[in-house]
């Protein structure tokens, strides 16, 4: 699980951290920043799929043309913050710490390429640094050709040993495992650290493509929410999955739904979703609601993740009635706290601050502009002066309906500055 993601020069963001935990909400104003940490996840999603930074920035496309994996939002000359060199990323989690600062090249064909990079085994063990002893970022532009590696040692960890040269257009942690001179014991660490980037999902659930039949053997759930028929087929082969499975829908949607029928399409061959009441009425995926569907698909994604560790949402109570509203966050809560999925999320919905849990509490951020600057900070709710307090005596839904958030981190941001000129 992750616990940190810290964005220097990312965007709008100077030098933030987004604090993580089972379940983190992100609140905000529109413009804010809230979708360009979806971006700074998404393009550390881009390095565990193997992918160099031009095609994680602007785009892959298979062999035939085929688009593979959409560019990160924005022209090229926007993803660092304006006016800086480079930026920076870095993750932290249990037994994993790991950074990297990416740059455009100064020559015209002003390519991405990594220029500092670093994996640690907190608290002192390194896997591999390019700048031995060096702490915060550097905007030193090393050959363009190359960058060199200075390796740990699986001996005595607190010294360094070989130096390799890795290409600058892909994170060296996707190059390594290449390398013979690299020790079995830092292959398995940059190992798991590629599989827990590589673990993400962003789900932008569109209900026409939920709709559609799925074609048999698809078992993974597309980001817009395609082959919901043959993933939930697959959860409904597991009895107790499939019991879970009934009783979330009954409870989440108007639908008295006892089962789940899959009908193949005579022409097509492809599989068809069913929804059969306690009534026997029979209602297809096609007559079905837009927020019964995308209740469905986030129950699919909940229950039946296979390999998938962290999900991001954009405004996960979309579409989502206020009086189902505890009984999703619920089903959200059991889940992330059993350790096998983690989930981020924004939201703009004050019914669901009111409700979450001290746990998610914990785990709330609030992102918002300085006043005449682009700037954003994210800042955790619970850091804010006495948060805790009015959260329990007026609600934290109240507080977000009000601005009350953005107007203590403006007051915060600037009360240490007042003080010093009174001295």
């Amino acid at each position: 699980m992750l616990t940190s993601l810290r964005l220097v020069d990312f965007k709008n963001f100077g030098d933030e951290t987004l604090h993580m935990g089972p379940l983190t909400v992100i609140v905000g104003a529109n413009a804010s920043g809230k979708s360009n940490l979806r971006d700074a996840f998404r393009f550390l999603h881009g390095i565990g799929r193997g992918y160099t930074l031009g095609e994680t920035i602007g785009g892959k496309y298979g062999a035939g043309g085929q688009p593979e994996w959409a560019p990160i939002r924005g022209a090229a000359g926007e993803i660092i913050r304006f006016g800086q060199p480079a930026f920076r990323l870095q993750v932290r989690a249990p037994g994993i710490d790991y950074s990297i600062q990416v740059a455009r090249s100064e020559d015209d064909n002003g390519a991405f390429r990594v220029t500092r990079e670093e994996l640690k085994e907190p608290p002192w063990t390194t896997t591999y640094t390019s700048h031995p002893g060096s702490g915060d970022l550097v905007h030193e532009q090393p050959d363009e050709t190359h960058l060199l590696l200075r390796l740990g040692k699986t001996g005595n960890q607190r010294k360094l040993g070989d130096r390799i040269a890795v290409r600058p257009d892909q994170p060296a942690l996707t190059q390594i495992r290449e390398h013979r001179r690299v020790a079995k014991i830092h292959k398995e660490h940059a190992r798991r650290v590629i599989d827990l980037l590589a673990g993400m999902r962003f789900l932008d659930l569109e209900p026409n493509r939920m709709r559609e039949a799925a074609f048999p053997g698809q078992t993974r759930l597309g980001d817009g929410g395609e082959n919901l028929p043959t993933v939930l087929r697959a959860i409904c082969d597991d009895p107790q999955r499939k019991d879970a499975l009934a009783e979330w829908t009954r409870e989440l949607t108007p639908m008295d739904v006892r089962d789940f029928e899959f009908p193949i399409d005579p022409t097509t061959g492809r599989v068809q979703l069913v929804f059969r009441e306690a009534s026997d009425r029979r209602v297809s995926a096609y007559a079905a609601s837009d927020g019964t569907l995308r209740f469905i698909a986030m129950l699919a994604g909940l229950i039946g993740a296979d390999g998938d560790r962290l999900y991001v949402f954009e405004e996960i109570d979309n579409g989502i009635h206020p009086s189902r509203m505890r009984l999703l966050l619920d089903l959200i809560e059991g889940q992330t706290a059993k350790g096998r999925i983690q989930i981020v999320t924004t939201t703009h919905s004050p019914d669901l601050l009111s409700i979450v849990g001290d746990k998610t509490f914990e785990n709330t951020s609030v992102v918002c502009r300085r006043e005449q600057t682009d700037d954003a900070v994210i800042r955790p709710v619970n850091s804010l002066p006495r948060a805790s307090k009015i959260r329990r005596t007026q609600g934290l839904g109240r507080l977000h309906a009000s601005g009350w958030m953005e107007d203590a981190i403006a007051f915060s941001d600037t009360e240490p500055a007042s003080e010093t000129g009174g001295a």
